[in-house]
């Protein structure tokens, strides 16, 4: 069967997409992808988790209240550690987050109040924002969070990690210097699509309030940046 013109112009644009995607995704896959770790000594997980917090000075984060950034430059965030809140920011949209209770959350649109679908829309949106790029920002300090678990675990070049498993679906490694201080993270989540991605942790800033902070990942070609990072008391 012979295939039409625009057929094979549709064929055509869809392999050129398609296939340096698949290239790329095979590349990566036989070179970063690995399977979970193996774990073990539960007791010396939570002395290297807490050597890290050392070197990274929680204390220092523990006493900073407002923290800004922006993610990848298209939200920014206002966060109130005290109050429990954060304020995103996204293009036309504004969500005062209320994060003891998302129900008490107020969403804008051009600065005017929103309810009913629209606002739950933009609430679950700004929530899932809230939750992803917190974590690029400060994932290291949620260590010891309730239901979080930490190992020791040996990695494929025989290097020790610190193994954080915040639930079945969702663990991740962190590769520490010499002094403990992150410096890469290795992930397992659900939400990728193989384990053993590792991302960058290396390029930090000092906040106003002495609280230790990242402003990129790296992984490969691909990058997270962290821009306008304050932190006060």
């Amino acid at each position: 069967m012979r295939l039409s013109k625009p057929l094979k112009i549709i064929i055509g644009v869809i392999i050129f997409f398609t296939l340096p995607s698949l290239l790329l995704f095979g590349f990566a896959y036989f070179k970063y992808g690995e399977p979970l770790p193996a774990a073990t000594q539960s007791e010396a997980g939570d002395a290297m988790a807490k050597n890290m917090l050392k070197a990274l000075n929680y204390e220092a984060f523990q006493n900073t209240n407002i923290i800004e950034w922006t993610h990848k430059r298209r939200r920014h965030y206002k966060w109130n550690k005290e109050e429990h809140t954060c304020t995103v920011y996204w293009q036309e949209y504004k969500v005062d987050l209320d994060l003891s209770d998302y129900n008490k959350s107020k969403c804008y649109v051009h600065n005017f109040r929103v309810e009913g679908d629209t606002g739950d829309e933009l609430l679950n949106e700004a929530i899932s924002f809230y939750e992803n790029d917190s974590f690029w920002l400060v994932a290291p300090y949620t260590v010891f969070d309730e239901g979080v678990t930490r190992h020791i675990a040996t990695l494929e070049d025989g290097s020790k990690g610190l193994l954080v498993t915040y639930s079945p679906e969702e663990a991740y490694v962190w590769k520490l210097d010499a002094n403990g201080f992150p410096k890469s993270l290795k992930m397992w989540t659900d939400q990728l699509p193989f384990g053993g991605i590792e991302m960058s942790w290396n390029d930090w800033t000092t906040t106003e309030s002495g609280a230790q902070l990242p402003t990129f990942h790296k992984f490969m070609v691909f990058g997270i940046q962290l821009n306008d990072v304050v932190g006060t008391k």
